[in-house]
């Protein structure tokens, strides 16, 4: 079992993340650059520390929690030579290029380096409706998956340190284009008179389809099996254009929309047409599972 435990960053998220600690009765030490945030924490029982090298040097394992990769890093370097013989576990959202970065970082030091992608809010952390995904040496995570799992439900997504990012990216680009296409649909709605209140359980019925539409997709791509279509790209062109009409006479921006008639007028030009909707993804831009 992980002795001790520090936290470098107490946001929303570097709070839950502690107060989870602190309730599953771990020795933990924080450190943030603005000390008030730790004022709760430590009426609780949490340590505070004076600087991210003071922090380190308290606990065996040290989860970082910051803005993103280049503050973690940052962070990291002023702790400096106390990294040696630790664990450093990062939470912090960046894209994959950044984690190797900050991995070489640690190694420098002495240390040893997990990346980690949170997927669900501060509210959840510390329950099982909490998402978090690791990627990096499956040694690690094995040793400390008891802290782990004080603050979600874990997944080991590879040795690839790069990888919990790389589903980050991937989930967010999903979360934020289904947000985004909400948003604009409820502006589109509105500019006919439609309330918000009024279209959502009707988006909801859509939001509801989409599982078993993904699951279609996910398997033609990763089989590249695009014929027999139920949603051919020809039919898809032909509701894209529509929306991108629907939006100019509302006085809305299409770009998202126009994006993607990009890559299906791509396809029927390539003669793909008559194919599934997953033609339009390259087969050479997914990858094998590691």
């Amino acid at each position: 079992m992980t002795a001790t435990v520090s936290v470098l960053g107490l946001g929303p998220m570097g709070q839950a993340l502690a107060g989870a600690l602190v309730s599953a009765k771990y020795r933990t030490t924080v450190w943030n650059r603005t000390p008030g945030k730790a004022d709760a924490l430590c009426a609780r029982g949490a340590m505070w520390a004076d600087t991210p090298a003071q922090a380190a040097a308290a606990g065996d394992l040290i989860l970082v929690n910051v803005v993103d990769q280049a503050a973690a890093d940052s962070v990291l370097t002023a702790a400096g030579d106390a990294l040696a013989g630790r664990v450093v576990v990062g939470l912090s959202s960046d894209i994959p290029d950044s984690a190797y970065r900050t991995e070489a970082l640690v190694t420098a030091r002495g240390g040893r380096y997990l990346d980690g992608a949170i997927m669900t809010p501060t509210g959840t952390i510390g329950t099982p409706a909490a998402s978090i995904l690791f990627a990096g040496p499956r040694d690690l995570f094995d040793a400390h998956r008891d802290v782990l799992e004080a603050l979600a439900t874990v997944s080991w997504v590879g040795a690839d340190v790069g990888r919990a990012a790389a589903f980050d990216m991937a989930l967010l680009d999903v979360f934020w284009t289904s947000v985004s296409g909400f948003v604009h649909a409820l502006a589109m709605a509105g500019a006919h008179g439609i309330p918000p209140t009024e279209l959502l359980p009707h988006a909801n019925n859509i939001a509801a389809i989409l599982a078993p539409i993904f699951g279609e997709i996910a398997e033609r791509v990763e089989a590249d099996r695009h014929g027999g279509a139920s949603a051919s790209v020809s039919s898809v062109a032909a509701s894209v254009r529509h929306l991108i009409a629907a939006s100019a006479s509302a006085g809305l921006d299409a770009g998202a929309l126009e994006a993607f008639r990009g890559y299906v007028d791509a396809a029927v030009e390539a003669g793909h047409g008559a194919d599934e909707i997953s033609r339009i993804i390259p087969a050479s831009v997914t990858a094998p599972s590691l």
